[in-house]
């Protein structure tokens, strides 16, 4: 039981480590003062450009990785869960960090990032169609959280249709992002989510004024 909370405990530390405040502090800038004021990928691509966005998101699936791959080396026999049901545990718990991060101020981003990285670790088979889903639907609507949302729901019936252990990791993933961008989804029922038109195939052509 011990080293098990001991690795539930290290990977929401780590996932307190938010990649766009660390590198903001380092050039003086605090993201969640820009944009939408989220800390995540999504606010750092739109207020600071597609280089200061790569690495902060790199160092998000980085931590979530990490967590995960941490709680493998922390298992031991016996413990109250499996090796894969508690790396997936402290993949969420990395998330939760990301979110809710200890070092600052509980203000972070929405942890989908984090969640990716801990997937490449757990369940790498269900990357490539939670990414697929994300993409198409991103190009199809031009709205990131509605993507990022349908992307975190389709884990739970590939879970059920190609891996049952992970069942309960995917639902309790699903229901995070379904949360962490319950103002997303708020502002997209109100019409007034912001759009991302530069990635939309089918975006609406403005007819030149003579």
């Amino acid at each position: 039981m011990s080293s098990t909370l001991i690795a539930l405990a290290l990977a929401y530390l780590l996932g307190s480590v938010s990649g766009s405040l660390v590198l903001g502090h380092f050039i003086g800038v605090d993201i969640r003062a820009a944009g939408s004021g989220n800390a995540g990928g999504t606010n750092a691509l739109r207020t600071r450009g597609w280089r200061f966005a790569l690495a902060v998101v790199l160092i998000d699936i980085g931590k979530g990785a990490l967590a995960a791959g941490l709680a493998f080396w922390l298992w031991v026999p016996l413990a109250p869960l499996s090796a894969e049901q508690l790396a997936g545990a402290c993949t969420l718990m990395a998330a939760v960090g990301h979110t809710w991060p200890l070092y600052f101020g509980f203000r972070g981003g929405k942890g989908a990032g984090t969640l990716i990285g801990g997937l490449c670790v757990t369940w790498p088979l269900s990357v490539l169609p939670v990414f697929l889903v994300w993409i198409t639907s991103l190009v199809l609507t031009g709205y990131v959280g509605l993507s990022t949302v349908l992307a975190a729901a389709v884990l739970t019936p590939l879970a059920f249709a190609w891996a049952p252990l992970q069942v309960p990791f995917a639902i309790a993933a699903a229901l995070f992002i379904a949360f962490t961008h319950r103002s997303n989804l708020g502002r997209l029922y109100a019409g007034t989510e912001h759009r991302f038109e530069r990635v939309r195939i089918f975006r609406r052509r403005q007819t030149p004024v003579a």
